[in-house]
């Protein structure tokens, strides 16, 4: 991994951190205005209370200043009324000039004293005798609302920055939990996949976790299992190649050699021995030729309508002095009227061709190879079954990897190099088809491929004329 500062558990950390932070920064601020504001709001209604009738009762005043008719002291109708508003509204008022000092209380006990304006804030102004005056309702000790509400915004910030501290410590805490949990097994397929670059290709993680991480960690373990597997066949391949090569090598240096040292004379038998095995050679090669090209997409396809019965018979008639040499009884079951197949007429012979001839090297003397096909759809459905011993279930996945064998029924002394189904399965593939197999121990196997249909036609079940040596299904 790349330094401090690429690290994934600390770009996690550092984002969690800076996200719980601005959110609670926001909600701080907010929080702190909308506390200092709801708090001053709620003090002056709890301590300032407004009559529901005070509207109502600053008429009163006014009516009673307006309708002054001097026969007494305007201070005493004023005290007169104020005491008459606290009898109604159980709430002192008082009226005091602009420096604070009392004229009319409605407890009589302020009259003449000094009121403290900076506290005691005013519900109403009147025009009394040409000098204005204030009116104030109790409670008139009110403090100082706004040194409160600053101590107490301090106090909500002070809060406020400890529940911020709080959160950081605890998300710094969770993040590292959350990231042993999540970075672990990326940590464990890291180590994995380096061991893996140097060659170790039998690492494997063991990730419990689910979700995306444990999608992670099974892909990587299918990964290393076909790496796995893969390794091993290239290994395979290359002691099955060497081992093909040096057996008609040696025979060609054998003969080469007595040639040379005079012990032996060229002989017709002899040329034709060396032939069969450069023969071989060259077969071997072109297989692995062919099968590189068809696996780099680069095989050459002349794809068009063709008559899969005509193939087929060509077929089966180029691999029939095999199949007389063992008694084997070759059957077709082809309609007539069978829609053409869409394409390669040499790679589709090529396709029955290998089929067949690895029917006829593991099917036992006097048995039966069928040759079968159907349309299905926008397919033609085509499958090659022979009565031999069959295949065991555990080889049949692997059946058409490049020169995999199966112990007993593809050793060298009945098979060849093991490439034979593999190319059938590239050549299917390119030929915008699929290959199967199926197989029961004791009752034969069954390859089944299909291609698509080129157009289609009407068919029925009528038999076809045969070659000779053919025998209908």
């Amino acid at each position: 991994m790349g330094g401090l500062h690429h690290s994934l558990r600390v770009r996690l950390l550092v984002t969690f951190l800076l996200v719980v932070g601005i959110a609670l920064g926001i909600v701080a601020i907010y929080a702190s205005r909308v506390t200092a504001s709801e708090f001053e709001r709620s003090l002056s209604g709890i301590l300032r209370y407004r009559d529901p009738r005070l509207e109502s009762k600053i008429n009163l005043i006014l009516k009673t200043i307006t309708h002054h008719d001097g026969e007494r002291p305007i201070w005493e109708e004023l005290g007169d009324l104020l005491v008459q508003m606290q009898f109604s509204s159980h709430i002192r008022f008082v009226l005091a000039d602009l420096d604070g000092r009392v004229y009319a209380d409605s407890e009589s006990t302020l009259v003449g004293q000094m009121l403290n304006i900076d506290q005691s804030k005013p519900f109403a102004a009147f025009l009394i005798e040409g000098k204005p005056f204030l009116a104030y309702f109790e409670p008139l000790d009110v403090p100082n609302l706004q040194l409160i509400s600053t101590q107490f915004t301090h106090s909500v910030n002070r809060a406020m920055l400890l529940a911020i501290l709080v959160a950081g410590l605890f998300t710094l805490t969770l993040t590292l939990l959350l990231s042993r949990s999540i970075l672990g097994p990326i940590s464990a397929l890291t180590r994995a996949a380096q061991q893996m670059g140097r060659g170790d290709l039998s690492q494997r993680v063991h990730v419990r976790a689910r979700g995306e991480v444990g999608d992670l960690a099974s892909a990587f373990n299918s990964m290393a299992d076909s790496l796995e597997r893969i390794e091993q066949l290239r290994r395979n391949m290359v002691s099955d190649v060497a081992h093909e090569l040096r057996t008609p090598l040696a025979n060609i240096q054998g003969y080469l050699e007595a040639l040379q040292d005079g012990i032996v004379k060229p002989t017709p038998k002899m040329i034709a021995s060396l032939h069969e095995e450069a023969l071989a050679l060259n077969h071997l090669v072109d297989d692995l030729q062919e099968l590189a090209l068809a696996e780099a997409g680069q095989l050459h396809m002349r794809l068009q309508p063709v008559d899969l019965a005509e193939v087929a018979e060509k077929a089966v008639i180029a691999l029939e002095p095999q199949a007389r040499a063992k008694d084997l009884q070759f059957e077709m079951a082809i309609p007539t009227g069978l829609p053409q197949a869409q394409a390669d007429p040499e790679r589709l012979g090529q396709v029955l061709r290998n089929l067949l001839n690895n029917a006829v090297s593991y099917t036992p003397t006097g048995g039966k190879i069928s040759i079968s096909a159907m349309p299905l759809g926008d397919t033609l459905t085509v499958s090659v079954k022979d009565s031999g011993e069959g295949i065991a279930p555990e080889h049949l996945p692997n059946l058409f990897e490049r020169f995999y064998r199966v112990e007993k029924s593809r050793s060298r002394a009945t098979g060849g190099a093991g490439l034979g189904l593999t190319i059938v399965k590239q050549l299917v593939e390119a030929q915008g088809g699929s290959v199967e197999v199926e197989s029961t121990l004791g009752r034969g196997t069954t390859f089944t491929f299909t291609l698509p249909i080129a157009a289609p036609a009407p068919y029925g079940f009528a038999p076809r004329a045969r070659p000779e040596g053919l025998n209908p299904a």
